[in-house]
This record gives C-alpha cells, sequence and structure tokens, in this order.
C-alpha cells in the first residue's frame, strides 16, 4: 500500500503570483484608508494601538485567500493497493551433480559451493513458482518434492554435499528422475536445469531415452556444464587423516550430449567456467523463463480541500467583524 498526497488541480496554485502584487498594492494605498476622527484633545491617543494593528485585516484576507487558492487546488491524500495475481506459473525441478568431481577449485571456494550461491539466488528471484530438487551422481533421488515453500528448498540448497550417493555421473538418471518429478504437473511450462560437470558413465537410464521422455511431456530442459577449460584441481584420493588430496586434471565435460538435451527439449546449453559466468547463467535463464503476473491496483482519495473552504470563510467572517467594530471608519 503506498500513500501519497497530491494537488487535483495544481494549476490553481499559479493563483499565490497575485499575493505579492496585493501586498504592494496595500502598500501604496494604506495611507488613504486612515479613519479621520475628530477630538477635543489627543492626550488619550498618543499610544494608538489599535490603529497601529489594523494592518492585521489585510493579513486576515490575504491568508483566507490563500486557503481558497489552496481549496480550489483540492488537495487530497492519495491511497494506492497493489494486488498481484499469478495465473501461469511454473515449475522447475534443478537436477544438481553431487559427484566428487564437483569438489574441484576452479571455481571458488569450489564448484558445489559456487552453485549453491548462484542457486539459493536464483530461488529467491522466482517468487510466484514451484521448484523442486534432484540430485545425481552414480545414482539419483529427488531431494525436494516441487513445492512453493522456498524456506524449504533453499534449505535443501544449503545442505548439499558430496558423498550422498555413490560415485560417478549418471546423467541420465539425474534427467529421469527430474523428469519423474514434472511428469503429472499441471503447470503451464515445465522446466528443467541440469548441471553436471562430467560425461554419463553411469546409470540404468540411457540420457537419450530421458530426454525423448522429457520432449513428449513439453518439458524444456536447460543444461549447464560446469567446469573450466583446460585442467583444474580436483580431489584424487584421501590422505590418512581423512583430508582430501587434490590434483591438476583435465575438465572433461560431455557438451555434446548436453547440447543434444537442450536442442531436443527446446531450451538452451550453457558453459559456466567460472563463477561470474554461472551466476550469468542463472540470470539468463531466470529472465528466459517468466511467470505472467497480473497486477491489479486500487486508488481510494480523501480529499482536504473542505478544511481551507472552512478555514477562509472563518478568516473573512473573522476580517469583517473588526472592520465594522474595531476598525470601524469615523469622518
Amino acid at each position: 500500500m503506498i500513500n501519497k498526497f497530491e494537488f487535483a488541480n495544481p494549476e490553481f496554485l499559479w493563483l499565490f503570483v497575485l499575493i505579492p502584487l496585493i501586498g504592494i498594492w496595500y502598500y501604496f494605498s494604506r495611507k488613504k484608508e486612515n479613519a479621520k476622527v475628530l477630538f477635543s484633545t489627543a492626550e488619550a491617543f498618543k499610544k494608538d494601538t489599535i490603529s497601529k494593528a489594523k494592518p492585521i485585516l489585510y493579513v486576515l484576507r490575504i491568508l483566507a485567500f490563500s486557503a481558497l487558492i489552496i481549496a480550489l487546488a483540492r488537495p487530497r491524500n492519495k491511497e494506492i493497493t497493489t494486488k498481484t495475481k499469478s495465473n501461469k506459473g511454473i515449475d522447475i525441478v534443478m537436477a544438481i551433480d553431487v559427484s566428487a568431481s564437483m569438489l574441484a577449485k576452479d571455481l571458488k571456494p569450489n564448484r558445489l559451493e559456487a552453485l549453491k550461491k548462484v542457486a539459493t539466488k536464483f530461488v529467491n528471484e522466482r517468487p510466484n513458482d514451484r521448484i523442486g530438487i534432484v540430485v545425481y551422481a552414480g545414482e539419483s533421488f529427488t531431494q525436494t518434492p516441487i513445492t512453493s515453500d522456498k524456506r524449504i528448498v533453499k534449505s535443501t540448497i544449503n545442505r548439499l554435499k558430496w558423498g550422498l550417493l555413490d560415485g560417478g555421473t549418471a546423467i541420465g538418471m539425474g534427467l529421469g528422475s527430474a523428469v519423474n518429478r514434472l511428469k503429472d504437473s499441471k503447470a503451464k511450462s515445465k522446466v528443467i536445469i541440469l548441471l553436471t560437470d562430467g560425461v554419463n558413465n553411469s546409470g540404468s537410464i540411457d540420457p537419450k531415452t530421458a530426454t525423448e521422455l522429457a520432449k513428449s511431456l513439453g518439458i524444456k530442459v536447460y543444461t549447464i556444464g560446469l567446469g573450466t577449460n583446460g585442467n583444474a584441481p580436483m580431489p584424487v584420493a584421501k590422505d590418512l587423516r581423512g583430508q582430501l588430496i587434490y590434483r591438476n586434471v583435465p575438465v572433461e565435460i560431455d557438451e555434446k550430449l548436453l547440447k543434444y538435451i537442450a536442442k531436443e527439449t527446446g531450451g538452451k546449453y550453457f558453459r559456466a567456467t567460472n563463477n561470474r559466468s554461472l551466476n550469468a547463467i542463472y540470470d539468463e535463464i531466470n529472465k528466459l523463463e517468466k511467470t505472467k503476473i497480473e497486477e491489479f491496483k486500487y486508488t481510494n482519495y480523501e480529499e482536504k480541500f473542505r478544511f481551507f473552504v472552512l478555514l477562509a470563510g472563518a478568516l473573512i467572517l473573522s476580517e469583517m467583524l473588526l472592520r465594522f467594530t474595531v476598525y470601524r471608519s469615523f469622518v
């Protein structure tokens, strides 16, 4: 709700330029209006405070004129109430690779943590959509079903970590699980954001089969290949204390497959080589997939001109009473 003060007819405020002219006129004409009273002696009127205060009549008249100008301009309070209605929400499933290679440090502090930050920002910018989370490595499962509760979705993203699933990268199973979450959706638009940093090397579902299923259900898939070009420091083993050992390993992403999935489903393929490009990719997807929202505005007006009309009347009445009583002229 927005409250705003305004004048409905502000053009009448230009009449205020007449007030200085009235003041000048009064200055040059006031001597002509001095009352002439004959007395046998003037001793009693040496301190004539009443006549000295006579300009109060013109002050009252100018104030009344000013109040009338404000009343003509129609001051009012404007209260605007806005209501939004989302008629065509989007159901989105984020299929996230949580294999060991997601701990690679070519993104800061590592790929998985960088993704979590960007994915949380993405969720915050989709207030009218339902979102679900699927994770996969050597197998896949639904971490969070499609829900409109963004608090649950963000909490799920924040808890993502490596080691939840068997090793490997089962892109077909990750995509298949995401499709399964959307197959009964009644949303006007259904979208999967599939992110991986490797190649399909495990799982019982062929990625192309999962792609055909998504296509048949009208599900659009945006695919993201995550990882720098060249080599990246990746975990290859653990030392005696259980700490991960990193070595530079060539980055391998099955871009051909990811491009195929995106093209067949009407989506788009992206390559994220650093934190900035990853953030830009999610921003672009956010712009590509917009929820249509209807906005209704209700405006209420509270008129304030009546007060100034009454004030002007009171000032004029006061000026007349003083003029015909205290300041009445005698010849």
